[in-house]
């Protein structure tokens, strides 16, 4: 707990909601000590637009509950801002700015999606704000520091949202230039981040480190697409409809049960689904209080969770856990209990970084000059940090090829294009700057949920992979699910090569096909 950033700034906020459409109004919950205060609202693309503005608001302290970080704030709504009809779908940042305040503490910052009504675009982005509340530790505990319930009725926490630019000091999984050794313990991450007040996990989920690179890589790139969150998939019936493709990129961890409905009703459909993340779809969580807080009791779900009794099915813990029944590997063809750290502590602390290529004549790779054991992504450290695997063996002519098993799709219906090292984690292997779990690692925990324990579940757990693939969970008469499977993918949309993969994909599944 003493590692929690809570009013280290002069001025604070959140939205009451993380999505509106036009025509709605956002509800801005302020607490500040200032007299007054201004606000800036600008959409965030391919740059920075400002869409409304207002000076010398009255400022006004709004006390903090102490279970804030699981049941809100309940902070009045002090700021109405209304959402124009001009307003293109996308990602909105507030800036909140406290008078009289020292420069480095007077700003304070809040967000919200702007959806479109009716699909204007062929393709739906949702941001992983799901992800981005259950590392938010702001007002105590988050999913990580023993919560079982986090409320997104609170600021999210310092650089979640914006800080400055880094080349890699805030990374998990930081690159490593010739002759460096890796920083397995994370040290040049915990000093970059203590220098500058920001929670220990400012760098594993939200905005600015994961969605903002995808956005305005696309955006620059000319690729246009609609704008939701998480919980919109939820709590919207249809909100898929009339798309091609709804993509997910960065850290896309938690999903509830519904959210996975409609993305999964959509495919079987005939839409397509492309996952430029990593540890995608890895813990089941459940919305609470209309969508105001989550729930996921994570390691400890089939102890604790009070579901467990009634359905099974509905514990929030791993969806491929047993009680669970329901493995993404199924729906992604890849999953993090065969694969979920990549230069990270002592998983593969050494590795390329990049995805050896071994299906060179596979669409998605077409236009980048790739041949057959080549690596991409590797000189930005795409494959780091967390990721997905799968199974595989080696065919008649030594191409990767997925095996049988239930708890993948049919081998008939995947593609496996890149396949690259990753691990698990035991106990004493973490970065020693985090915070694990006391008595067990993921791959103690993987090994003993997922693959039913012993020597065999721990090896298993522990040769895992990050890999590129494509495949159809419904057959081939159905959409299409694309998974590259790495966190930090997002890093390399600069380069041509990795840029060009990740153009090829969208384009393809939204009938743009070169």
């Amino acid at each position: 707990m003493a590692d929690v950033i809570t009013h280290y700034d002069a001025i604070e906020g959140y939205c009451e909601q993380l999505s509106y459409t036009a025509g709605e109004t956002v509800g801005l919950c302020v607490s500040t000590g200032a007299p007054s205060f201004d606000v800036t609202v600008s959409r965030w693309g391919a740059a920075r637009e400002i869409v409304w503005s207002a000076n010398g608001l009255a400022g006004t302290a709004q006390p903090t509950p102490v279970t804030a970080d699981s049941t809100g704030c309940s902070w009045e709504a002090t700021v109405q801002i209304p959402v124009d009809d001009n307003w293109q779908s996308g990602f909105y940042l507030v800036e909140l700015v406290a008078a009289d305040a020292p420069p480095a503490r007077r700003l304070g910052h809040a967000c919200f999606v702007v959806r479109s009504s009716t699909p204007r675009r062929r393709a739906l982005f949702v941001l992983a704000t799901n992800t981005w509340n259950a590392y938010n530790d702001w007002g105590g505990r988050s999913l990580y520091t023993g919560g079982h319930q986090v409320s997104f009725q609170r600021p999210f926490g310092r650089g979640m949202l914006t800080r400055p630019e880094t080349e890699r000091d805030d990374r998990k999984a930081r690159p490593r230039w010739r002759g460096e050794q890796p920083d397995v313990d994370g040290e040049i991450y915990q000093r970059y981040r203590y220098e500058h007040g920001y929670p220990g996990y400012m760098g594993s989920a939200g905005w600015f480190t994961y969605d903002r690179r995808f956005v305005e890589w696309a955006e620059r790139a000319g690729l246009e697409f609609d704008y939701a969150v998480s919980s919109d998939l939820e709590r919207l019936e249809g909100l898929t409809d009339g798309y091609q493709l709804v993509i997910g990129a960065g850290h896309d961890e938690y999903w509830s049960g519904l959210q996975r409905d409609a993305v999964e009703r959509f495919v079987a459909a005939g839409g397509n689904y492309a996952s430029f993340s990593g540890n995608t779809m890895f813990w089941q969580v459940r919305l609470t209080d209309d969508g105001g807080a989550m729930v996921c009791h994570k390691y400890s779900a089939h102890l604790d969770d009070p579901v467990i009794a009634d359905d099974p099915s509905a514990m929030t813990g791993m969806w491929c856990d047993p009680a669970v029944g329901r493995p993404e590997s199924r729906f992604l063809g890849a999953s993090s209990m065969y694969g979920l750290y990549s230069r990270f502590g002592q998983a593969t602390p050494r590795g390329i970084g990049g995805f050896v290529v071994y299906r060179d004549d596979h669409w998605m790779l077409a236009g980048t000059g790739l041949h057959y054991g080549d690596v991409v992504g590797d000189d930005d450290g795409v494959v780091g940090y967390e990721t997905v695997g799968t199974r595989f063996t080696f065919d008649h002519v030594n191409l990767p090829v997925i095996v049988t098993d239930p708890l993948l799709p049919d081998p008939s219906d995947v593609e496996l294009v890149a396949v690259t090292p990753a691990s698990n984690l035991a106990m004493g292997e973490y970065p020693a700057s985090i915070a694990a779990l006391d008595d067990q690692g993921d791959i103690e925990f993987i090994a003993e949920r997922a693959f039913g324990g012993g020597p065999d579940a721990m090896a298993l757990a522990r040769h895992g992979n990050a890999v590129m693939l494509t495949c159809h969970p419904y057959g081939r008469q159905a959409g299409q699910v694309v998974t590259i499977g790495s966190t930090d993918w997002v890093f390399g949309l600069t380069d041509p090569m990795v840029g060009r993969v990740t153009r090829n994909v969208v384009e393809r599944l939204t009938g743009h096909s070169r």
